[in-house]
């Protein structure tokens, strides 16, 4: 619609766009008395605390150092909380090099949307390396290089709260220890040439956990990693 000018024009002053914004964005429309949720407009402090985890996969040349950079929301609040900001990947192998900024880059960007990030977890998991995965220390199952990766924020989240650990209670580690020491005993000639498994060379895969841990006694399959049984 156009508007005519009748008086005479005394002044101006231009507008920047911003300010038409600023007071729309959910950073700025929170009232005082509610907590800060995480979201895409919250300005990156000058300090932010980092856990740095190492990974050898044997796929890799050399090991992969994988930091996760937190953020404190709502410090000295009732309602204090640790939420992922940033994750860097380092390593000295350049084979990886592209993808790796790439996956850092979205994982990030997923980080400071907020929100829930189990599905994030749920899909870096469940990418298959077409040449087939590896085992890493300890006998457990990784599907490729990615999942590893996913499995090290899984486990960040965990330490965070941010994610339920689904550790076992001391009954049931005394009772797998038991099992795993009556079979050791019944297996005492078998002989375990794999180095890297902290389990019997015979155990197989765990369906739930990827490990190879798993031990039959009296007819009942038990995992000696997460105790995953078939008897229930």
């Amino acid at each position: 619609m156009t508007v005519k000018i009748s008086n005479q024009i005394v002044g101006y002053r231009v507008k920047k766009a911003d300010t038409e914004t600023s007071n729309d964005s959910p950073a700025a429309a929170q009232p005082d008395n509610k907590p800060v949720q995480m979201n895409e407009y919250i300005e990156r402090p000058d300090f932010l605390l980092g856990t740095t985890y190492k990974i050898k996969p044997p796929v890799a040349e050399h090991a992969m150092y994988i930091t996760i950079n937190d953020i404190l929301l709502n410090e000295d609040t009732d309602h204090e909380s640790r939420q992922p900001y940033e994750v860097f990947i380092n390593s000295k192998s350049m084979e990886h090099f592209q993808w790796v900024i790439a996956l850092t880059r979205v994982i990030s960007a997923v980080f400071r949307k907020g929100g829930d990030l189990t599905f994030l977890v749920e899909e870096l998991r469940s990418v298959y390396d077409p040449n087939g995965g590896y085992f890493k220390k300890g006998g457990v199952f990784m599907p490729s290089l990615v999942a590893e990766i996913g499995a090290v924020i899984e486990k960040h989240l965990k330490a965070i709260g941010l994610l339920e650990s689904d550790e076992m209670s001391e009954t049931t580690k005394r009772i797998l220890a038991e099992k795993r020491a009556e079979f050791e005993a019944s297996h005492s000639t078998a002989t375990n040439d794999d180095t890297s498994s902290d389990y019997p060379a015979n155990a197989t895969m765990c369906g739930k956990c990827s490990t190879k841990a798993v031990i039959v006694m009296d007819g009942c399959a038990t995992c000696l990693s997460c105790g995953d049984s078939k008897c229930g």
